[in-house]
């Protein structure tokens, strides 16, 4: 059984999961500790006591321990991915290309810990100099998703321990084999016992733990909306740093001047691979009418010819979804979409695959209407809708029309409406002729409206989260 770490040591729970996969649940990856409370509550004094003794190692040491973490990371990639695609669907070459991704946040943060951001000003009074000084926040809480099970917490882990911070680490219960393997690697490290833990179990336990200690001076999170608003009443309450990732209902605007075959692509890879698990995912095609028919013609072309199957098999390109409750979601979309009129072009319909798992066909909705509850509502699945626009100022609007922000996309070769675009839309990411899913781990990750809360994650700009500024003043 796999355990949780807490002060160095790996300890049993209170209970254990089974890890089961989606593409076969008659396949179990594993057995898991469950943890408590009160060994969540262990987990978080052992980073209290360790947080001060690895604030106080030279930054070179912390770069040699997350590259070591990053550098193990990329030498087992295939074993990983193996590992990831097992538990959590994706297809074998998209969850190797995750791991790669850890491993590259690992070794990026590597070289930032040895770059931790100061200045040194003149005071405007005569005699006194100032400097500015970014120094750790103390112990933060991760709590992390199933969708991106190892690099998620990697971009999250590794600036809060290259910046000198302590963590507890709780991963989605649906996916923990990732998370453990992860943790594994980072045990070896040499970090002082401590500075890094993993409580394993329920959210409602575990989690609530994180958020209510007042020894947690900061959370991480990415997950549902509805979390997430819970999180921000009840940490915030106790003035705890926060950073919230939550929900998207991303937009592609397909302008009629538009590389035809160049926006098809951008939909499907944006909308359908990674199962529409990613919350970067296009789940509304906005498309201006004289394009409209051959668009979505095209996409439903290609959406037949897509294969849906076992995450480990070689000509799988559409992996199963997640999880049961996940699946039985997506299939009642299906039926709220055919029951508020749209137009169900393809898919949406449940697959017999050679082994018992939850598999369905992408659905593309047409002739969709924006107030719809299917182009208003995150789904995360491979559901997405075409929704049909006057001219290039209507489907702005529309892509606007939303309560969250986190990315969108316009397909154009006009580069007055690119450049329109992507001041007017209201989302912390925009996409110019490439799909809203797919990021880089250099630069900042996040988004506006319901989308975000707190600094943004991921590049230099995880020192605005991950450490706090102190102003000194010194007269000479």
């Amino acid at each position: 059984m796999h355990k949780n770490l807490i002060a160095g040591r790996w300890l049993d729970g209170t209970g254990v999961r089974e890890n089961l996969s989606p593409s076969d649940t008659n396949d179990l990856v594993g057995l898991y500790a469950q943890a408590s409370a009160d060994d969540t509550q262990s987990a978080i004094a052992a980073a209290e006591h360790a947080q001060p003794l690895w604030a106080a190692k030279p930054p070179q040491q912390r770069a040699d321990a997350l590259d070591f973490i990053g550098a193990e990371i990329l030498l087992r990639r295939e074993e990983l991915g193996t590992l990831l695609a097992r538990e959590e669907g994706k297809t074998l070459p998209e969850a190797i290309a995750e791991v790669v991704r850890a491993g590259q946040i690992f070794k990026f943060f590597a070289g930032e810990a040895l770059r931790i951001p100061g200045e040194h000003l003149d005071s405007v009074r005569p005699g006194i100099e100032v400097d500015v000084l970014r120094q750790p926040v103390g112990v933060i809480g991760i709590i992390a998703p199933w969708n991106f099970p190892i690099a998620i917490p990697a971009w999250k882990i590794a600036p809060a321990l290259a910046y000198g911070n302590a963590v507890v680490f709780k991963p989605a219960d649906l996916v923990p084999g990732s998370a453990w393997a992860l943790s594994e690697i980072i045990h070896r490290a040499g970090l002082p016992d401590g500075t890094f833990n993993l409580v394993m179990g329920r959210g409602s336990v575990v989690g609530q733990t994180l958020v209510e200690s007042p020894r947690v001076k900061a959370l991480s999170f990415t997950g549902s909306s509805d979390t997430g608003r819970r999180i921000l009443h009840s940490a915030g309450a106790r003035f705890a740093k926060l950073q919230l990732e939550m929900g998207g209902k991303n937009p592609l605007v397909v302008l009629n001047d538009a590389d035809l075959e160049q926006a098809i692509e951008c939909a499907v890879q944006g909308a359908y691979f990674s199962t529409g698990q990613r919350c970067t995912a296009s789940s509304r095609f906005i498309v201006e009418k004289g394009i409209y028919r051959r668009f979505s013609e095209g996409v439903q072309a290609r959406l037949q010819a897509l294969q849906v199957g076992h995450a480990l098999h070689a000509d799988t390109q559409i992996g199963p979804v997640a999880e049961q409750g996940q699946y039985e979601q997506n299939l009642a979309y299906v039926d709220i979409g055919l029951s508020e009129g749209a137009v169900l072009a393809c898919g949406g319909r449940p697959l017999q695959r050679d082994t018992q798992g939850y598999y369905m066909s992408p659905a593309l909705f047409v002739d969709a209407e924006a107030q719809m509850r299917i182009a208003q509502e995150e789904i995360f699945g491979p559901i997405a809708c075409a929704i049909p626009a006057d001219d290039y100022e209507h489907a702005l609007q529309l892509a606007n029309a939303s309560p969250y922000g986190l990315s969108a996309g316009i397909c154009t070769t006009s580069l007055k409406y690119a450049a329109h675009f992507k001041r007017h839309m209201h989302s912390g990411m925009v996409m110019i002729n490439t799909p809203t899913a797919g990021v880089d781990y250099h630069v900042p990750f996040g988004g506006t409206k319901g989308s975000s809360y707190g600094s943004r994650e991921q590049g230099r700009y995880a020192a605005e989260f991950f450490t706090t500024v102190k102003t000194v003043y010194t007269h000479a």
